[in-house]
């Protein structure tokens, strides 16, 4: 891997090294990037590739794939506009879960993140999680506080009961705003987590409307729109260059 170009985006403190596709990497390239000594450093790493429709790819820092990534797709879809690859601000995106509608706005980027479904509530080590399905998998925890919690001791201890691991959310509810910190399966704590914070919205408030989520990252907004989660939000540039491989 060497004179790669890359751009490095953040959707409220997720960040992203983002690649323009087609290109193929491995799990020890991606690690590679991701490491935040001896790399770029990011969260995970997105290949966008232009087409009809415009396609995204997913993997977690640790180069693992992942089937979907919130924030992530609200970068894409920045990432796509802004580069002139498609007619307007409204369009869709191909992912590994199926197509999802964007739109972008001067502001921020809404994107479409499906039909979460919620699953079963079980005690797992004496915790009680509500377990979430946004794509990829979710265990909602409610707490007093999450700034009191051990988010890294309870999410890595949670991964024993998940064979394909989970993410972890912990969440308050403060009147109609939410307050999430997250653990996510193959990174670790993370400054905001898209589709966790679907999850945590959905498990507090599986009903109509809009619900205002904060995490360590900032403020974003969820959705739902007639059974069809939506999350919006900024999505911003960090910087660019050229990584000269390993």
């Amino acid at each position: 891997m060497r004179d790669l170009k890359f751009t490095k985006m953040q959707g409220l403190g997720n960040d992203f090294v983002v690649l323009e596709g087609p290109r193929e990497l491995n799990g020890d390239e991606i690690a590679w990037l991701c490491d935040r000594r001896f790399g770029i450093g990011a969260d995970g790493v997105l290949v966008v590739t232009p087409g009809d429709p415009i396609r995204m790819e997913y993997w977690n820092a640790d180069g693992s794939p992942a089937e979907m990534c919130g924030n992530g797709l609200r970068c894409v879809a920045r990432y796509a506009f802004d580069s002139g690859w498609v007619g307007g601000p409204e369009f869709t995106v191909a992912t590994p879960v199926g197509p999802r509608r964007v739109r972008v706005h001067s502001g921020e980027v809404e994107v479409e993140l499906g039909e979460p479904r919620v699953g079963e509530r079980r005690s797992v080590d004496g915790v009680e999680v509500q377990l979430v399905e946004v794509g990829n998998p979710h265990a909602v925890i409610f707490v007093d506080d999450p700034a009191d919690v051990d988010v890294q001791g309870v999410g890595a201890s949670l991964q024993r009961e998940f064979p394909e691991g989970i993410n972890v959310e912990f969440v308050a509810i403060d009147g109609e705003t939410l307050t999430m910190r997250v653990w996510e399966r193959g990174v670790g704590e993370t400054l905001a987590c898209g589709t966790g914070m679907v999850a945590a919205a959905v498990a507090a408030q599986p009903s109509p409307g809009a619900v205002a989520v904060r995490v360590p990252g900032g403020v974003g907004t969820v959705r739902l729109d007639q059974g069809t989660a939506w999350l919006s939000g900024p999505a911003e540039y960090a910087f660019s260059g050229t990584v000269g491989g390993r």
